[in-house]
């Protein structure tokens, strides 16, 4: 009788699902608005029991009791499904300590690395996302972002590999579990980027987060996590952790509880009948040469689903793809003429109709600046690396640098001026300015925001910045003769790192004393102010005939769409956006505006 009663109490606690009313605030909801009302419910009653906790917490939460059953570890990169495993740890007496080789001890491996939020609680303590695994395993596993392996380097007892990515979007180094396996990774970093949306702009990206809460992943990332979750579903195994997690740790993984919340949120895998082509890419420049490579920048295409990457042909022939805005092409010869555009694709393999075709001469052999009178500052020339805020000044290519209120200890690529409360202000430069392109970066704490950008003392546009490098490029600046160039931050303590900073000359005709523009706009909308506040965009110029307005991500995914956005006034009212920058566009013109 006593076995009978033990086994009844077991089978109902491996089904169990949360208590009543715990997801009550969460219903009715989709988007943005669910992933917050179930962050505000996963963050309460949340009990941070340190990081030593972990081994704790594993006698409960990650053992065997779904495969071979025999209370050992289960490790989800050594556990074979079907058939021996080919090693087992015994709870408490197997952890690292030192290893060399698979089989040797379990360590706590977080699937979101903890360098990314650097070791900070209560995210290094989390149950929910760090699993016991085979020591080996995850040191080869190491900070890598996860998806689909082409190539494998490391290959697990298990099956699970290390390899250049194979995943849409991404080309650098990934880590694949086995398929078994792949829902649980992905739930659990649904799970991390809602219990932390709000933390997520302070986080490294570490090629898988977002900057903003939502929708909090990249869109490779994201991709790759929708097709797990929905080809692997939740198990047994996950649900028991879950509730075994729920009584260590006092919350619960939402995503186990209700598989649904995925798609609610951030919508299923791209569909296989997805046949709608991302926009065109726009305003494609030149925005900066040497005597072997070209810099390109353009604006970002718009797609129903969001664009995945961009395709760069040069001279009719496929060149590179980039995953932003803008890339560098190298390996090009001295003095030659190079043309270009850009093909935006979406996740489902949909391409867009090519951008306009740009052309562009490298300098000649030795040249590694553009012409008199235009910048290409890297920055390789500040003073000694230094910690101490204070002005800073130096010259380089014939253009004196003033920047106040900034160290120069902090790098993106190579050195860079990093500035606090003040200004990156450059001497006055012949030939105009026709358009400029930047890398930014948040360094330390704070949060995103944007740089403003002036000539002449004059504002045109505004240059965003986040804990991700970021390379924007203002097109259209088109102002003639002798231009003085400024790096505004008006933040009282955000420190961002400022690097290659390139602008090229303009003598044009057309040219025209600088004035206010919203970055990447073409006509005459802007929006004021910006950033934006409550949640509502104010658009002055002629709205009256405008017959759609739609917001995107910067990576191009749709988040909103308002037929005659304009009946009632010239005001917007979005839904819930996190902190971040995005793309409004009226009809056929695109502007950026920020959310703080």
């Amino acid at each position: 009788m006593k076995k009978i009663i033990l086994f009844t109490v077991f089978a109902g606690l491996a089904n169990a699902q949360a208590p009543a009313g715990y997801y009550n605030a969460a219903n009715g909801l989709s988007g943005a608005a669910l992933k917050t009302a179930l962050s505000s419910i996963i963050s309460s009653g949340h009990q941070d029991k340190g990081y030593n906790g972990l081994w704790t917490a594993y006698k409960t939460t990650d053992i065997d009791k779904d495969y071979e059953n025999d209370g050992s570890i289960l490790d989800i990169y050594s556990e074979k499904p079907v058939g021996a495993d080919p090693y087992k740890y015994t709870p408490g007496s197997n952890q690292c300590g030192t290893y060399s080789t698979e089989g040797n001890c379990y360590n706590r491996e977080h699937i979101v690395p903890q360098s990314l939020f650097n070791q900070s609680s209560p995210m290094v303590s989390d149950v929910h996302f760090i699993r016991a695994t085979d020591g080996k395993v995850n040191g080869m596993r190491s900070n890598y972002p996860f998806g689909k392996v082409g190539s494998a380097t490391f290959t697990s007892k298990n099956g699970s590999k290390l390899g250049n990515s194979s995943s849409s979007g991404y080309s650098g180094t990934v880590f694949e579990p086995i398929d078994e396996f792949k829902g649980d990774v992905a739930r659990m970093i649904f799970y991390f980027v809602t219990r932390y949306q709000s933390k997520l702009s302070s986080f490294s990206s570490g090629n898988m987060l977002g900057s903003s809460t939502f929708p909090g992943l990249q869109t490779w990332e994201l991709n790759v996590l929708l097709a797990w979750h929905n080809q692997d579903p939740v198990s047994q195994a996950e649900i028991k952790r879950n509730n075994a997690s729920y009584t260590y740790q006092g919350n619960r993984n939402p995503f186990i509880d209700n598989p649904s919340y995925v798609n609610l949120i951030w919508g299923s895998q791209t569909p296989t009948n997805d046949t709608q082509a991302p926009t065109a890419a726009t305003a494609l420049t030149v925005s900066g040469k040497t005597s072997n490579s070209i810099s390109l920048a353009w604006n970002a295409s718009t797609d129903n689903v969001g664009v995945s990457s961009y395709d760069v042909y040069m001279n009719g022939s496929l060149k590179t793809n980039a995953n932003s805005t803008s890339t560098t092409v190298t390996g090009l010869n001295p003095s030659t003429t190079y043309s270009f555009y850009i093909v935006a694709k979406d996740a489902a393999g949909n391409s867009s109709s090519n951008s306009a075709t740009v052309s562009g001469t490298t300098n000649a052999g030795g040249g590694t600046t553009p012409s008199t009178g235009c910048a290409n500052e890297n920055f390789e020339s500040i003073p000694a690396a230094s910690s101490t805020y204070s002005t800073k000044t130096w010259s380089n290519s014939g253009i004196s640098w003033t920047a106040t209120d900034s160290r120069t200890d902090q790098t993106i690529n190579s050195k860079a001026i990093t500035v606090r409360n003040g200004s990156l202000t450059s001497s006055s430069s012949g030939n105009g300015i026709g358009s400029l392109t930047v890398t930014t970066q948040l360094k330390f704490s704070g949060s995103n925001g944007a740089l403003d950008v002036k000539v002449n003392g004059t504002t045109v546009g505004t240059v965003p910045y986040s804990t991700t490098a970021t390379t924007t490029t203002i097109n259209n600046i088109n102002v003639s003769g002798n231009v003085t160039v400024s790096l505004v931050n008006n933040s009282s303590g955000n420190r961002i790192a400022i690097d290659d900073l390139t602008w090229t000359c303009y003598s044009g005709s057309s040219a025209r004393q600088a004035q206010n523009v919203a970055p990447e706009s073409t006509q005459s909308f802007k929006i004021s102010p910006n950033p934006i506040t409550n949640q509502e965009i104010f658009v002055k110029g002629d709205v009256q005939n405008v017959k759609k307005a739609e917001i995107y991500t910067l990576q191009g995914k749709a988040l909103q769409t308002i037929d005659r956005p304009f009946r009632n006034g010239n005001v917007i009212r979005t839904v819930n956006l996190g902190q971040g920058v995005y793309i409004l566009k009226l009809d056929g013109v695109t502007t950026q505006f920020l959310v703080k």
